[in-house]
């Protein structure tokens, strides 16, 4: 596939709502037909309808949640900074109000620091990412401390309730996805931006930086290494397409990159996108949230997990 081939033909950026202060973790609802996305800040839940083209506040005094994904039943899965928890919404269907349900909130009896980004497995098991923004950063949820003491990619299996780390030598893991088989896990390090903005002296180390794992047995992730740096700017939100390209955010707009780590496209965006999702009818519309606003291009591929959903509902 040619880069240019990536997007549709006739692909626009097109600019759709706006109004947020930080926009953040969306999710493509087939049953609403919209993008749900948080405005961080905001400390609210934003909704935009590709049926009427309006942008709503879905939820308000959401204890500032962040990234979310869906489970192999269609429900939303979202992390909180507020509650330092990952949470399952069951609000997917016209008409439904935000009321969310804690999944885990805590590692071996110590709090966990702020829940970032989170996708599911086929095998249903919830893996996400920890790092701190949510409890040192006044505008994305509340003080606290790091109570295990770092910042690590967890594995949360609600079949047996077992809360794993699988991954501990990222600085600051914020996006995650896996690769079509689920045979890799790649995780995004924006510690370049670290929580603590003015720890500028901090001996603890700084990363843009895409990381990649292999997947063993479908519950650990070994042999990491560095899949490539995003620049300007860092990885924030991160997705695979069903052919394994990784598809992040960057401060210039959304990078493409060939599971190899080479750059295959450049997408400009008039804002910093700090996340991104596949979605509408045929799932090859990629949202993206960039600092204020809600922008959509037609590409033509669609998200790897989507395969996990369909395989799962049939």
């Amino acid at each position: 596939m040619t880069t240019s081939s990536l997007l549709a033909a006739d692909a626009v950026l097109e600019k759709v709502a706006t109004g947020a202060t930080w926009a953040e973790g969306p999710v493509w609802l087939p049953h609403r037909r919209a993008v749900r996305f948080s405005d961080i800040p905001g400390n609210r839940i934003l909704e935009y309808s590709e049926v009427s083209g309006e942008l709503e506040v879905f939820a308000e005094g959401v204890e500032f949640t962040n990234g979310r994904t869906l489970d192999l039943d269609g429900n939303v899965v979202e992390c909180s900074h507020g509650r330092r928890a990952v949470q399952r919404d069951t609000a997917v269907g016209p008409g439904d109000a935000h009321d969310p349900t804690t999944l885990v909130d805590s590692f071996g009896g110590q709090r966990l620091n702020s829940p970032n980004d989170v996708v599911v497995a086929s095998d249903g098991s919830i893996w996400f990412t920890d790092p701190s923004y949510g409890i040192k950063r006044p505008e994305e949820g509340h003080a606290g401390e790091e109570e295990y003491g770092d910042r690590w990619v967890f594995r949360f299996d609600e079949r047996d309730g077992s809360l794993t780390p699988v991954v501990i030598d990222v600085e600051a893991p914020n996006g995650l996805a896996f690769s079509p088989d689920e045979s890799l896990l790649y995780v995004a390090d924006s510690s370049l931006s670290p929580a603590e903005r003015e720890a500028a002296s901090s001996a603890r180390p700084r990363g843009r930086a895409i990381h990649v794992y292999d997947v063993i047995e479908g519950r650990h992730a070994k042999n990491g290494r560095v899949l490539t740096e995003v620049s300007p700017g860092l990885p924030d939100g991160i997705r695979v397409d069903v052919e394994g390209r990784i598809w992040s955010s960057s401060l210039s707009g959304v990078q493409v990159f060939a599971p190899s780590g080479e750059r295959l496209l450049d997408l400009p965006v008039p804002e910093k996108v700090g996340n991104l999702c596949f979605g509408g009818e045929d799932g090859a519309m990629l949202y993206l949230v960039a600092t204020t606003s809600l922008y959509r291009i037609r590409t033509t591929t669609r998200d790897a997990s989507t395969a996990a959903r369909a395989a799962h509902s049939g």
